[in-house]
């Protein structure tokens, strides 16, 4: 028999099966919704509903959306030719967050694994090409993470796209600002050689 009554000993399971979470947080997660106000509670599931009923993706960049298209999609400002195709929604926020982006995006929703039984027709590729061909793309822009699976990737990508009329390039890989090379790995020291640039004068 159970510590906990068996609600709240569900309530523990439940949180449980999240990524990240073990047996004690999701203990600690519980032990707090049960002692916080009921309107808590409340928030939390209508919350967690809404996300289930609302968020889709997006028709043309396969983002999460609550909007099709999504807000980026139909920005005719961002329509300039330029689509940036990162592997999931986080990678497209990161680079959102920076400011520095001011074109469109294109969601893979993973990146080539066979190993893990992930191949091109599990991934949104087919519909990459097709937007080439709709939206008037000049370049894409790689922005996949450098992991054996991105490697691969960047690899069929930039395959498939020679001859398309486009102009294939790859976000910089390199050391980090204040970081220190004795403590890099050797896989971004390589890179870092690799996409050297000149001086500025």
């Amino acid at each position: 028999m159970g510590i906990y009554p068996p609600s709240l000993g569900t309530l523990i399971e439940q949180f449980s099966k999240l990524p990240g979470i073990g047996r004690k947080s999701a203990e600690r997660l519980a032990l707090y919704v049960l002692r916080a106000p009921k309107e808590l509670a409340e928030g939390l599931a209508q919350s967690l509903l809404e996300v289930k009923e609302k968020i889709r993706f997006c028709s043309v960049c396969f983002n999460f959306t609550d909007k099709d298209p999504c807000p980026i999609c139909g920005d005719q400002r961002r329509a300039n030719g330029i689509l940036c195709v990162v592997e999931g929604p986080g990678d497209q926020l990161a680079i959102e967050k920076s400011g520095a982006f001011k074109g469109r995006y294109h969601i893979l929703q993973g990146a080539l694994s066979p190993l893990d039984g992930i191949g091109i027709e599990d991934l949104r590729i087919s519909e990459l090409m097709s937007r080439l061909r709709k939206e008037s793309i000049k370049e894409v822009i790689l922005a996949i993470n450098p992991t054996v699976e991105g490697e691969a990737t960047v690899s069929y990508l930039t395959d498939l796209l020679k001859g398309k009329g486009v102009v294939a390039t790859r976000i910089a890989l390199g050391i980090p600002l204040g970081g220190d090379l004795k403590y890099i790995d050797s896989m971004t020291v390589k890179r870092s050689l690799e996409y050297r640039s000149p001086c500025a004068s």
